[in-house]
């Protein structure tokens, strides 16, 4: 820009006037302010006129307008022809088989499905473990029941601790080789829970991914910082350890959840534990009732093998029929055998001394002997026995009979019987002396 009396291009500012910047040339001290368009191009418009006519201003303003129309859209068709140019032999060079198999291309591919991955890690989330070592302990189990309790995937796991205290033990190895970044702290109370509050309160900042969050310690004081990350938009689960159960309280809904560290499964709610043994008693109905219907089916072709046999039968006299035997002394010999066993009880009772313990156990030995001629009586075996009958250990009788402090050591100084050594066990038979009784 040039004064318009002395073409000078020294001047400063001088004011404004109309809303319009005023300035005032050093050479001559003539005021003016900013000319719309360059005085260059008034003078060309003015010589262009043959000296015949003046172009009046706004006239010549017009064609200043009109002259740069003119440029850009000159400019703009030669940029644009350009860049069609330049996308052809892009798109030649990128399409081409030598392009496609180059090393260029395999680094922008491997780029390209970084920054998918990434973009889909931002969108799906993670969950952070923030743990207070020194005040609560997190076995393996533990440890995946929280996992499981979150909806994202747990990716990062902090714990804080001074690790040179001696209480701590070597819950650092461990935790370590489970995936654990270890925090030290130094010694002091509340030491661990302030550099956890510290770094969980700007976790955004390390983990810009995270969405879920759990904060494991006992201590009241870290409220603070569950409520800290709740303002931050994150779901937040407080873990605290009451006795051996664990409970987990989601800050965001109100809801518990408990889990035993005793047995290692989650404590069920009230409603759940009705809704198992529900399903458990309706269980066993099916159950029984598909037992039922085999019984049905059992009978029912047990009756017609029945008809089938008599049917048979009444075609070849000759062979055997099988008769069943009748319900009546099926009862009958179930009686009789209670009433035997009622007798040996009876007789049992009458038992009041060692010899007549002798004789009781010479008869079990004797019907032992009868059934199977082979068979070697052991200690045990013969004290079994004579417990079905009694329901009495025989330690017991031995002592209420006050004939010794075991069963054994009775038949040791008994003479009616001798014992023989088989390994860890004593084989019992009748002394020589003694003849078998006979029923």
């Amino acid at each position: 820009m040039k004064c318009p009396r002395c073409e000078s291009t020294l001047y400063r500012k001088n004011g404004r006037r109309n809303d319009k910047q005023n300035y005032l040339c050093k050479n001559c001290g003539k005021q003016f302010l900013e000319p719309v368009f360059p005085h260059s191009l008034e003078s060309n418009l003015l010589a262009n006129s043959n000296g015949h006519s003046k172009v009046s201003i706004p006239e010549a303003r017009e064609l200043f307008l009109v002259k740069n129309l003119l440029e850009e859209k000159v400019t703009e068709e030669s940029l644009s022809s350009f860049s069609f140019i330049l996308a052809e032999k892009l798109l030649q060079t990128i399409l081409s088989p030598d392009w496609l198999e180059s090393d260029t291309f395999s680094q922008l591919i491997q780029k390209l499905q970084q920054k998918t991955e990434i973009k889909h890690q931002l969108e799906i989330g993670i969950s952070v473990l923030l743990l207070d070592a020194e005040n609560l302990k997190l076995d393996i189990n533990s440890e995946l029941f929280l996992a499981s309790v979150c909806e994202y995937p747990l990716q990062v796991k902090i714990a804080f601790a001074n690790w040179r205290n001696p209480s701590i033990g070597k819950q650092d190895i461990e935790l370590y080789n489970r995936g654990y970044q270890l925090v030290h702290v130094p010694e002091g109370k509340d030491s661990a829970d302030a550099k956890m509050i510290a770094f969980g309160a700007c976790v955004l900042r390390s983990y810009p991914t995270v969405k879920e969050i759990l904060v494991c310690s006992s201590d009241g004081i870290l409220i603070h910082l569950c409520n800290e990350l709740q303002n931050q938009g994150l779901i937040v689960y407080s873990v605290r350890r009451q006795g051996q159960t664990l409970h987990i309280e989601n800050r965001n809904t109100g809801k518990l959840t408990h889990y035993s560290l005793t047995i290692a499964t989650e404590v069920p709610s009230l409603e759940k534990v009705v809704e198992q043994i529900q399903d458990l008693i309706k269980s066993e109905q099916e159950s029984i009732n598909a037992r039922l219907n085999s019984l049905v089916a059992i009978a029912s072709l047990f009756k017609e093998r029945c008809n089938i046999n008599t049917n048979h039968n009444q075609k070849q006299p000759h062979i055997e029929e099988i008769t069943p035997v009748p319900e009546e002394s099926f009862i009958q010999s179930i009686k009789e055998q209670e009433q035997e066993q009622e007798q040996e009880q009876e007789d049992f009772a009458k038992i009041s001394d060692g010899k007549t313990l002798d004789i009781f156990l010479s008869k079990i030995i004797q019907d032992i002997q009868i059934k199977s001629p082979q068979t070697k009586l052991s200690v045990s075996k013969l004290g079994s026995e004579l417990q079905k009958i009694t329901r009495e250990s025989p330690s017991s009788i031995v002592k209420k009979l006050k004939l010794g402090s075991s069963f054994t050591k009775y038949l040791e100084s008994s003479p009616t019987f001798t014992l023989k050594a088989n390994g860890k066990e004593y084989e019992v038979a009748m002394s020589d002396e003694q003849p078998l009784l006979c029923e």
